[in-house]
């Protein structure tokens, strides 16, 4: 089959809470990615790409299945996924293709929930190991001997191996790592030992976010421990020393995970040009979504402030897709499924999500419906570990609005009524960081009007409803 004739492969490398601004293709200050790096200079980089429910498994779910949480589902960590869902995965199948998946899957086993529409399918049990990890597939549960990286990735080039070289495939290789608890492995286990630049925003005091920003239990100072830092901190710290000591403890050891995450990437890089198949590959590399590193003091994700809900997304397909390219208009994960499954040639389920922004990239014209902004919403409450608040918002090209409805819904230890919506207002243009609430300033009246609409008519148009406690904006009654 000539090469202008083959549909392309789709490899996807889906990694867990690695920040875009820990890639160097993003400007990191603080490590370099030269192989991740490599795939933006031969293809784009997107430079908003937003998850819409900045957790680990809802996240994987709206990848999947090109829908929102409320849609497939997914709303939390405990909310396992109907694998026999629609995904682009099982359209491809349809369309002839192989398909595999190895690695982080966490979306629930057994009764349903495990891998479906994969010719191939061997993946971590919850979470898994980052040594020696236990992988479940067809055939039942076994350990595999190694470092979680790299295991992952000669897992999914062995199965890539096997296949006749006429067959497209879609590749999807799900690392474990940066995930906490963050540890690496021998070869990088001495990396970025110096000092790592802390974020200006490090001591961010909180003082016009709402109390439901402020209850969290994300803070680097008080609430990483011991498992994470893997060793005591020196006697006689006061608290500033302390919160910067730990800082530093964690961000060497996530960022040496980084770095197996970026070799491995080369691998399969070096992989498809070995075999003459970079050409025709749709090369992915993202992760499902982002991760605070110190910024407001913060670690782990949830928030739908930049740093937690801004996905790494970097692209190459060379035989469609000019190189150095930069995308900056607003996506999510919710238009990669239909953005995959265009660069194939491959319909869509007619009930997938979003928007497909492959011809945007390819300078094949658009569809004509670009967003001006889009709709997140994290459901956990209070969820006994990290407190993140329930909450819902929109943001455009300059503005976001969050609203903190913070009711449970029925979660263990929550109930109506218990703690009052609040709302956050950030102008990021003017403030880049978020650490000024414009919610209640005057001067944003108009905004803040304008933007409770354009929350409202976001919510009804991906089919979820807003919270009882919120107010029906004065722009939509009658």
């Amino acid at each position: 089959m000539s090469a202008s004739a083959r549909k392309p492969d789709i490899v996807l490398i889906l990694t867990d809470d690695h920040a875009a601004h820990a890639v160097g293709a993003y400007g990191s200050v603080v490590n370099r990615t030269p192989r991740i790096d490599e795939i933006a200079d031969a293809g784009w980089r997107l430079d908003h790409c937003y998850a819409t429910n900045a957790l680990c498994t809802p996240s994987r779910a709206s990848i999947l299945t090109g829908t929102y949480s409320h849609v497939n589902g997914v709303t939390t960590l405990s909310t396992p996924i109907d694998a026999s869902l629609p995904t682009f995965v099982t359209q491809l199948r349809d369309a002839g293709y192989r398909t595999g998946i190895v690695g982080k899957w966490h979306m629930g086993h057994g009764d349903g929930h495990d891998p479906q529409g994969f010719d191939y399918w061997d993946v971590l049990i919850e979470q898994g190991e980052y040594f020696d990890p236990t992988f479940l597939s067809a055939t039942g549960r076994r350990t595999v001997p190694g470092y979680a990286t790299d295991v992952i990735t000669d897992l999914a080039l062995g199965w890539a191996d096997s296949l006749d070289d006429d067959e497209p495939v879609c590749l999807l290789i799900c690392h474990k790592a940066p995930h906490r608890s963050w540890e690496p492995d021998e070869k990088h286990k001495d990396l970025y030992s110096g000092p790592i630049p802390v974020p200006a925003t490090f001591t961010d005091d909180y003082a016009t976010r709402t109390s439901s920003a402020r209850r969290s239990a994300m803070r680097v100072a008080d609430h990483l421990t011991l498992d994470d830092l893997k060793t005591e901190p020196p006697a006689g710290l006061g608290y500033d020393e302390l919160a910067l000591w730990k800082y530093q403890r964690y961000m060497e050891d996530y960022l040496r995970c980084v770095a197996s995450v970026d070799d491995n990437v080369g691998r399969v890089t070096d992989w498809l040009r070995e075999r003459g198949r970079l050409d025709d590959t749709l090369l992915m590399y993202s992760s499902d979504q982002g991760f605070f590193l110190g910024d407001h003091g913060w670690f782990d994700k949830r928030y739908m402030y930049e740093e937690s809900i801004r996905m790494p997304f970097v692209l190459s397909y060379p035989r469609r897709l000019p190189a150095g390219g930069v995308h900056a208009g607003i996506v999510t994960n919710v238009d990669l499924a239909r953005t995959v499954l265009e660069a194939a040639d491959v319909p869509p389920h007619p009930g997938m999500q979003g928007r497909s922004f492959f011809a945007d990239l390819a300078g094949e014209g658009n569809h004509g419906d670009a967003p001006e902004g889009f709709y997140y919403r994290y459901w956990e409450h209070d969820d006994g570990n990290h407190r993140a608040a329930a909450h819902y918002g929109y943001r455009d090209a300059r503005y976001k609005l969050i609203y903190f409805y913070n009711d449970g819904l029925g979660l263990p230890g929550t109930g109506p009524g218990r703690y009052p919506g609040e709302w956050e207002l950030y102008d990021l243009e003017q403030d880049p960081d978020e650490l000024r609430n414009v919610a209640d300033d005057p001067g944003y009246a108009q905004v803040r009007t304008r933007l409770e609409v354009a929350l409202w008519e976001a919510q009804a148009a991906v089919g979820d409803e807003p919270h009882p406690s919120q107010p029906v904006p004065e722009g939509v009654l009658g």
